[in-house]
């Protein structure tokens, strides 16, 4: 009799893909039951690794290209052509915060250019339906680098063009679309975001990410001044009539769902696309548990990350969910999960974590794992009637019924596959 671990993790930034942290949970997991059957399902969302995980998947092929990056340098990049000719672009392989050295982060001068490029060079590869996965990002210009880059110009009160990043977008006066790559009009750009990210407003998306990018405080609103100014803009030379301050995704990458959704992108829920084709609910409902991770957990996972995806089609399964992470931030308990636990054993310098996750992770897959299996064996209270020896106290089966409960943790008793049906193995 053996237990059924389906291994559901989303890349940790700047350390692992997705497919190595499955690899190394999984490590973990056959430490404590080597004769587990395990359900590698690495997940991307958009950021790292979306370009070679859907390459791979649909029998597509990477093409390499030199572009412009965040620091306006050159960097190399690539995009992917999937088997059925559709291209996909990821912005972080652009724009993303891992280009961006931790002692030069500063979103208010970070450009999404080379993103415009690598659509550019989807479209001279003859790709007429782009999807561009958003996530990761090291910017905070509302997508105007890569509008730039598409043949948008930006120009200041005396006829200038304007530097690259947000933080210039104040000054913006005239924004001249003509010149318009004009093959965006026969193709289906598509603009794989977190729709809870916005771009304006008190959930901006440079108050709510800017500190993660660099920003300080007075930067963040500084920023979220700019794309405020930035909105109306796109609104007025583009999309008249159309929300783009608030709608769902617009601030997706810094902004740039909005400026892609301003010259004819449709913005949609990553996960529709993303997991599109994974039959990721099925393969959920076949395990006896699932594990799942991130880089942090905290009040965002519940509004669009992995783990809480993961997390919502689990519960609709009947499947236990466990995750890692290497933060806990406030708010990890709000995202459906069963039992989460950090990765760190103590505390580590930051570069010393990066260096060591894969070995942290698999340690603590490890634990988790053994904790979860006390729930399996734990046996109805002793105390009999009069209940535990301490007044006032409850039994953990009381608290959690066939479980045990440790402070936020919550462990539910896994039963063996053997002893909980199964959804049918899809026909091949």
């Amino acid at each position: 009799m053996s237990y059924r671990v389906a291994v559901a993790p989303s890349g940790f930034k700047e350390s692992l893909s997705a497919r190595e942290a499955a690899e190394a949970i999984a490590e973990g997991v056959l430490r404590v039951l080597p004769d587990a059957e395990l359900d590698l399902i690495p997940l991307v969302d958009g950021g790292e690794g979306t370009a070679e995980a859907l390459a791979a998947a649909t029998g597509g092929r990477l093409v390499d290209r030199a572009v412009t990056g965040p620091l306006g340098d050159p960097v190399g990049s690539r995009f992917a052509l999937l088997g059925d000719g559709s291209a996909v672009v990821e912005m972080a392989a652009a724009a993303g915060l891992a280009l961006v050295p931790p002692g030069r982060r500063d979103p208010g001068a970070t450009t999404t250019y080379g993103v415009g490029e690598l659509i550019r060079a989807a479209l001279d590869a003859g790709a007429r339906r782009v999807l561009v996965g958003c996530g990761d990002s090291g910017t905070s210009d509302g997508g105007a680098g890569a509008l730039r880059a598409l043949g948008v110009r930006l120009l200041d009160a005396s006829g200038a063009e304007l530097p690259h990043g947000g933080s210039s977008l104040t000054r913006l006066a005239v924004l001249d679309t003509r010149g318009l790559d004009p093959r965006l009009a026969d193709t289906e750009l598509l603009v794989a975001c977190n729709p809870y990210n916005v771009l304006c407003g008190e959930r901006g998306v440079a108050r709510v990410f800017g500190p993660q990018k660099g920003a300080t405080p007075a930067q963040c609103e500084e920023l979220s001044a700019a794309l405020e100014h930035w909105a109306a803009a796109l609104t007025a030379a583009c999309a008249p009539g159309v929300d783009l301050r608030c709608a769902p995704g617009t601030g997706a990458s810094g902004g740039l769902g909005a400026g892609l959704a301003a010259v004819g992108g449709r913005l949609v829920p990553r996960f529709e696309v993303l997991l599109d084709g994974l039959d990721l609910g099925a393969r959920l409902g076949r395990a006896d548990l699932v594990v799942t991770g991130e880089g942090t957990l905290d009040v965002q996972t519940a509004r669009g990350k992995v783990p809480g995806e993961v997390a919502r089609r689990a519960r609709a399964a009947g499947v236990p969910v466990l995750a890692l992470a290497g933060t806990l931030g406030e708010g990890a308990g709000e995202a459906g999960l069963d039992a989460y636990e950090s990765i760190a054993p103590g505390p580590l310098p930051p570069a010393q974590a990066l260096d060591r996750a894969a070995e942290l992770l698999a340690d603590a897959a490890e634990r988790a794992l053994r904790t979860v299996l006390v729930g399996t064996r734990l046996r109805a209270p002793r105390h009999g009637p009069a209940g535990p020896a301490c007044p006032g106290a409850r039994s953990a089966a009381e608290v959690v019924p066939g479980g045990v409960f440790a402070g936020r943790h919550r462990f539910a008793a896994v039963p063996p596959a053997a002893a909980r049906p199964h959804a049918p193995d899809p026909a091949p």
